[in-house]
């Protein structure tokens, strides 16, 4: 993809972040998928590495290299005329800059970056850690002139046992990753929790993403909690595989 077509689509997925209050992404993983979405509608879609693996036969948790997602995700992003944003997951060990040369070469035009580095046994970054390679995407996608969306994720709340007495450091995580130039925050596991979305929401001024289940979560609700961005992450898969098994099911004779 050329870089005029990548800059303008980074420009457009940034206005959309602007219009939609929330903005909803859903997260596809093939050709079809990403086809299906913006054929009903929707004016950006994001990539998620869970149902990706799951199509292409692999392991979640950089269970691909990052030459293989990029391989993979070329024909997706090629496939629609509209921005796609793709979760790398904890970067696969690549330097920032090299991580967004990579994705903006295949026409990647924003970014989930999490803090589990699954390569190192699964261990949580530090909150200046992470906040640091944020900070080092940013500075790369500045760079090379493309507004890349850059996502920042925290699974703190998915490592503890007690999601309220994690919430302090949770929104220290939040705060830091804004800081350092990521666009939108990602805490994860809290989309059933009011008061956990309400703080967080309440604590940052960028939007705050969630996951959403497409079938067993409403839109309204997570607009009046003031959720900003709405991903699927591997849920809208996961609900079309039991759709799938629910329709086939009468057929297994």
């Amino acid at each position: 993809m050329d870089l005029r077509t990548t800059i303008e689509r980074a420009q457009r997925l940034k206005q959309l972040h602007a219009d939609h209050k929330p903005l909803v992404l859903p997260t596809v993983w093939d050709v079809w998928s990403a086809r299906a979405a913006a054929d009903a509608g929707f004016p950006a879609l994001t990539i998620g590495s869970h149902p990706l693996a799951s199509s292409r036969g692999a392991q979640d948790q950089e269970g691909q290299t990052f030459e293989e997602v990029l391989a993979a995700v070329r024909p997706i992003i090629e496939a629609v005329g509209i921005p796609v944003s793709v979760d790398l997951e904890a970067g696969y060990g690549q330097e920032p800059a090299d991580l967004i040369t990579g994705l903006t070469e295949v026409g990647g035009v924003g970014l989930n970056i999490e803090d589990t580095v699954h390569s190192e046994g699964g261990r949580l970054r530090s909150t200046h850690e992470h906040a640091s390679y944020i900070a080092g995407l940013r500075t790369a996608a500045d760079d090379a002139g493309i507004p890349v969306w850059i996502n920042g994720r925290t699974d703190l709340f998915a490592h503890a046992q007690d999601t309220a007495s994690v919430l302090e450091e949770a929104i220290e995580r939040l705060l830091a990753m804004e800081q350092a130039g990521a666009d939108s925050v990602y805490p994860v596991r809290i989309q059933d929790d009011d008061d956990l979305l309400v703080a967080v929401t309440g604590a940052v001024t960028v939007p705050v993403n969630s996951t959403a289940h497409p079938v067993k979560h409403d839109l309204e609700r997570f607009r009046r909690l003031g959720v900003g961005r709405i991903t699927y992450g591997p849920l809208l898969q996961i609900a079309m595989t039991d759709a799938m098994r629910d329709m086939l099911r009468p057929w297994a004779l």
